[in-house]
């Protein structure tokens, strides 16, 4: 009799991840240590231990000796867990294989298979001529729902809406944390952590109707709230948006009539 699942000692499952790509623009360990601690301000918990896919494609030409294990160490010690890379060469495959790390394509995490390996696969015979035939008419894929929170996200949860927005109609609790790779609406009070455009969308915003965010993120970039959120703003209608590389807040209340 087969074993059911539950009876075995391993069940293999497809689980959504959330990695944050740390995107190169220097190998040099001492530089990039400089720039993370300026981007944390010294805060320890910034990054709470969460996976990261290092991005080289801007070095990848200029910086073929990178050296892994310092750069591991270094993003582990601003709580990033190093898991894969993304935008090397062919010849670097071994070297990052070596040291524990993926090798990332930027979609499913699979990686393409390079110039010598695709010239090796035998060319497909071409089928025979045959009468043009009317092409069919493209069909529109259906648009992706948002997700819909009626609870409140309390203190240790992660809720991410892929390829989607959030709306979260309760209130977001301190330590909570919110992701959305489109933009989030929150008709209630935004306390904890809200990170939208996740995979990259720089036109995600963040709506709140009470803003008391602990940290925010569109499109990998961050700002804290250590000293408080602004005055003018703080437990008001807000939103923001990215401008240019810095995150912009704005009032959403209605201007008062004089």
């Amino acid at each position: 009799m087969p074993k059911t699942p539950s009876s075995l000692p391993i069940e293999i499952k497809i689980s959504t991840v959330v990695a944050i790509s740390t995107i190169l623009h220097s190998a040099d360990p001492a530089t990039i240590d400089a720039a993370l601690h300026q981007m944390t301000g010294g805060v320890s918990d910034f990054f709470e231990d969460e996976f990261a896919v290092i991005d080289i494609a801007a070095i990848a030409h200029e910086s073929p000796a990178i050296d892994w294990p310092a750069l591991v160490a270094l993003l582990k010690k601003y709580r990033l867990n190093a898991v894969a890379v993304r935008g090397a060469g062919p010849e670097m495959g071994d070297a990052i294989r070596a040291h524990g790390l993926s090798l990332d394509d930027g979609s499913s995490g699979v990686r393409a298979p390079d110039s010598k390996e695709a010239a090796a696969e035998p060319a497909p015979t071409p089928a025979p001529e045959a009468a043009p035939v009317a092409a069919p008419a493209p069909v529109q894929p259906a648009p992706v729902a948002a997700m819909i929170i009626d609870t409140p996200v309390r203190a240790g949860q992660r809720v991410y809406a892929r390829g989607s927005d959030l709306i979260v109609t309760a209130v977001v609790n301190n330590g909570a944390e919110i992701i959305a790779d489109g933009s989030i609406h929150v008709y209630a009070q935004l306390n904890g952590r809200a990170l939208a455009g996740a995979s990259g969308n720089p036109e995600a915003r963040i709506f709140a109707l009470s803003m008391e965010p602990e940290l925010v993120s569109i499109a990998g970039v961050y700002r804290t709230f250590d000293d408080g959120f602004p005055n003018d703003l703080s437990r008001q209608p807000a939103q923001i948006r990215l401008v240019g590389d810095r995150l912009d807040i704005s009032s959403l209340a209605p201007a008062s009539r004089t």
